[in-house]
Protein backbone atom coordinates (compact mmCIF):
# COMPACT_ATOMS: atom_id res chain seq x y z
CA UNK A 1 0.00 0.00 0.00
CA UNK A 2 1.51 3.48 -0.79
CA UNK A 3 1.92 6.13 1.91
CA UNK A 4 -0.66 8.21 0.32
CA UNK A 5 -3.27 5.63 0.39
CA UNK A 6 -2.09 4.83 4.23
CA UNK A 7 -2.48 8.59 5.06
CA UNK A 8 -5.83 9.14 3.54
CA UNK A 9 -7.36 5.77 5.24
CA UNK A 10 -5.80 7.01 8.71
CA UNK A 11 -7.16 10.57 7.98
CA UNK A 12 -10.76 8.18 7.12
CA UNK A 13 -10.48 6.49 10.50
CA UNK A 14 -9.25 9.29 12.54
CA UNK A 15 -12.41 11.87 11.20
CA UNK A 16 -15.01 8.84 11.58
CA UNK A 17 -13.70 8.42 15.61
CA UNK A 18 -13.41 12.15 16.21
CA UNK A 19 -17.23 12.41 15.22
CA UNK A 20 -18.18 8.67 17.18
CA UNK A 21 -16.31 10.30 20.31
CA UNK A 22 -18.35 13.47 19.74
CA UNK A 23 -22.16 11.70 19.20
CA UNK A 24 -21.45 9.12 22.13
CA UNK A 25 -20.60 12.22 24.69
CA UNK A 26 -23.97 13.55 23.84
CA UNK A 27 -26.89 13.33 25.87
CA UNK A 28 -28.35 12.70 22.84
CA UNK A 29 -25.94 10.10 20.97
CA UNK A 30 -28.50 9.21 17.88
CA UNK A 31 -28.96 12.85 17.48
CA UNK A 32 -32.61 13.04 17.23
CA UNK A 33 -34.89 15.86 17.53
CA UNK A 34 -36.30 15.63 21.47
CA UNK A 35 -39.71 16.78 20.17
CA UNK A 36 -40.23 13.87 18.03
CA UNK A 37 -41.51 11.06 19.43
CA UNK A 38 -41.17 7.60 18.10
CA UNK A 39 -44.71 6.61 18.01
CA UNK A 40 -45.71 10.43 16.18
CA UNK A 41 -45.51 9.98 12.62
CA UNK A 42 -44.74 12.68 9.74
CA UNK A 43 -46.44 13.04 5.98
CA UNK A 44 -46.16 15.06 3.17
CA UNK A 45 -49.35 15.11 1.26
CA UNK A 46 -48.65 15.91 -2.57
CA UNK A 47 -52.64 16.64 -4.76
CA UNK A 48 -52.28 16.67 -8.29
CA UNK A 49 -55.17 18.17 -10.24
CA UNK A 50 -56.43 15.82 -12.34
CA UNK A 51 -58.24 18.24 -14.59
CA UNK A 52 -55.40 19.36 -16.14
CA UNK A 53 -54.59 15.84 -17.79
CA UNK A 54 -51.18 16.61 -17.32
CA UNK A 55 -48.37 13.77 -18.17
CA UNK A 56 -46.66 11.03 -15.54
CA UNK A 57 -43.65 12.84 -16.44
CA UNK A 58 -44.92 16.41 -15.92
CA UNK A 59 -46.88 15.21 -12.88
CA UNK A 60 -43.72 13.75 -11.04
CA UNK A 61 -41.97 17.45 -11.94
CA UNK A 62 -44.82 19.12 -10.26
CA UNK A 63 -44.50 17.02 -7.04
CA UNK A 64 -41.04 17.78 -7.55
CA UNK A 65 -41.28 21.30 -7.34
CA UNK A 66 -44.26 21.17 -4.39
CA UNK A 67 -41.65 19.12 -2.53
CA UNK A 68 -38.57 21.48 -2.90
CA UNK A 69 -41.22 24.65 -2.09
CA UNK A 70 -42.40 23.02 1.24
CA UNK A 71 -38.82 21.83 2.30
CA UNK A 72 -37.72 25.57 1.48
CA UNK A 73 -40.80 26.76 3.56
CA UNK A 74 -40.31 24.65 6.68
CA UNK A 75 -36.67 24.89 6.74
CA UNK A 76 -37.02 28.76 7.68
CA UNK A 77 -40.06 28.79 9.29
CA UNK A 78 -40.34 25.28 11.34
CA UNK A 79 -36.97 22.84 11.30
CA UNK A 80 -38.14 21.23 14.07
CA UNK A 81 -41.21 19.55 12.16
CA UNK A 82 -39.21 19.21 9.44
CA UNK A 83 -36.77 17.51 11.49
CA UNK A 84 -38.93 15.19 12.81
CA UNK A 85 -40.04 14.52 9.04
CA UNK A 86 -36.70 13.66 8.33
CA UNK A 87 -36.08 11.18 10.62
CA UNK A 88 -39.74 9.53 10.66
CA UNK A 89 -38.87 8.40 6.90
CA UNK A 90 -39.62 11.37 5.17
CA UNK A 91 -43.21 9.67 4.43
CA UNK A 92 -44.83 11.22 0.96
CA UNK A 93 -48.16 10.67 -0.35
CA UNK A 94 -49.60 11.73 -4.06
CA UNK A 95 -53.47 12.27 -3.87
CA UNK A 96 -56.37 13.29 -6.76
CA UNK A 97 -58.51 16.19 -6.57
CA UNK A 98 -60.93 17.10 -9.10
CA UNK A 99 -60.08 20.77 -9.71
CA UNK A 100 -58.56 24.15 -8.52
CA UNK A 101 -61.47 24.96 -6.81
CA UNK A 102 -60.86 22.07 -4.42
CA UNK A 103 -57.32 22.56 -4.29
CA UNK A 104 -58.05 26.14 -3.00
CA UNK A 105 -60.26 24.31 -0.54
CA UNK A 106 -57.45 22.19 0.83
CA UNK A 107 -55.24 24.90 0.91
CA UNK A 108 -57.29 27.01 3.33
CA UNK A 109 -58.30 23.82 5.52
CA UNK A 110 -54.35 23.07 5.63
CA UNK A 111 -53.41 26.84 6.94
CA UNK A 112 -56.58 26.92 9.23
CA UNK A 113 -54.63 23.95 10.61
CA UNK A 114 -50.78 25.65 10.84
CA UNK A 115 -49.92 23.18 7.86
CA UNK A 116 -47.85 24.21 5.40
CA UNK A 117 -49.70 24.18 2.11
CA UNK A 118 -47.62 25.53 -1.10
CA UNK A 119 -49.22 25.74 -4.54
CA UNK A 120 -47.26 25.35 -7.37
CA UNK A 121 -48.52 27.49 -10.83
CA UNK A 122 -46.48 25.88 -13.82
CA UNK A 123 -44.51 28.21 -16.69
CA UNK A 124 -46.37 27.26 -19.16
CA UNK A 125 -43.56 26.34 -21.41
CA UNK A 126 -44.79 22.88 -22.13
CA UNK A 127 -48.36 21.69 -21.80
CA UNK A 128 -50.55 23.45 -19.38
CA UNK A 129 -51.46 27.02 -19.36
CA UNK A 130 -48.97 29.83 -17.93
CA UNK A 131 -50.09 30.17 -13.96
CA UNK A 132 -51.83 27.16 -14.10
CA UNK A 133 -52.32 25.55 -10.52
CA UNK A 134 -50.87 21.72 -10.49
CA UNK A 135 -50.06 20.64 -7.68
CA UNK A 136 -50.73 21.66 -3.74
CA UNK A 137 -47.81 20.23 -1.32
CA UNK A 138 -49.54 20.17 2.23
CA UNK A 139 -46.93 19.58 5.33
CA UNK A 140 -44.68 18.09 5.82
CA UNK A 141 -46.66 17.63 9.57
CA UNK A 142 -47.93 15.82 11.93
CA UNK A 143 -49.56 12.76 9.95
CA UNK A 144 -53.09 13.08 11.67
CA UNK A 145 -53.29 16.72 10.73
CA UNK A 146 -52.24 16.43 7.64
CA UNK A 147 -55.29 13.33 7.27
CA UNK A 148 -57.42 15.62 8.53
CA UNK A 149 -57.18 17.65 5.39
CA UNK A 150 -56.52 15.04 2.95
CA UNK A 151 -58.22 12.29 4.14
CA UNK A 152 -61.33 11.54 1.35
CA UNK A 153 -58.46 12.14 -1.07
CA UNK A 154 -57.89 9.16 -3.50
CA UNK A 155 -54.43 8.08 -4.29
CA UNK A 156 -53.15 9.29 -7.58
Amino acid sequence: MSSSNSRGIRAGVQTAGYWLGRRSHSSNPLGLDPTAHPDDEYKLALVVRMDLKMSTGKIAAQCSHATLACYAELRSSNPAILRCWEQTGQTKVALRCVDEKEMQILQTSARRLNLCAKSIRDAGRTQIATGSRTVLGIGPGPARLVSQVTGKLKLL
